[in-house]
This record gives C-alpha cells, structure tokens and sequence, in this order.
C-alpha cells in the first residue's frame, strides 16, 4: 500500500520559516518526479514546487522562487520544502505527490498528472 505522509505545517509568524517532509512508503521515491501543491479555503490546488527524478531539475511557481526550496534524499523516501520569509498568502494546506515519467510540457503544474497524493499538512503564516 502506497502512502505519503506530509509533515512539518504549523502555525508561523510572517517572515518565518517550516519544512515540510514528504515520506513514502510502500513506493520507492527516486522513480519519480515529486511535486508540492497547495490549497486555500475557496481555491483551486496549485502547483507550487516540482523536483524531476534522475537528475533533480527544479520547478517553483513565480510566487515562491528564491524563498521555497524543494529538495529529496532518495536513501530516506523522503522529499522535503523548505519554505522561508513566509507571507500570509502561503496560508494553505500543502500536499506532496508523485508523477510518474519525465516532467517539462507543463506536466509538473498540473494535479491529474499526478499518482499518489499525501493527506495533505496545514500551513498558516499570521501574527
């Protein structure tokens, strides 16, 4: 049985920092590209960050770029986002998943290209 278990949400003042962790079992992660998405109450998922397999090319949606780090160790299965200077509109629960096959043509961004998910980790940035 396939899971992912994200971890690492919590609540955080504006400016600050988490690391989200994404740890599978039941799949090996190196054969895969992982992606972290998020979701606002009353939005649509988006994709936030991607890592390919093979050589880890690295994928950020232009809201993040130089504050998010997406990053994997293959001996743990385990991915992780390091999230810095934190804004309110991270505000979201954050969810880590899977794509199978090589990533570019727009694959990483989109959630039905998507295997397995994880259940999801709340994220709140507020003072």
């Amino acid at each position: 049985q396939v899971q992912l278990v994200e971890s690492g949400g919590g609540l955080v003042q504006p400016g600050g920092s988490l690391r989200l962790s994404c740890a599978a079992s039941g799949i090996t992660l190196h054969y895969y590209a992982i992606g972290w998405f998020r979701q606002a109450p009353g939005k649509e998922r988006e994709g936030v960050s991607c890592i390919s397999n093979g050589d880890g090319f690295t994928y950020y949606t232009d809201s993040v770029k130089g504050r998010f780090t997406i990053s994997r160790d293959n001996a743990k299965n385990t991915a992780y986002l390091q999230m810095n200077s934190l804004k309110p509109e991270d505000t979201a629960v954050y969810y880590c998943a899977t794509l199978s096959g090589p990533t570019g043509w727009g694959r990483e961004w989109n959630p039905y290209e998507y295997d397995y998910w994880g259940q999801g980790t709340q994220v709140t940035v507020s003072s």
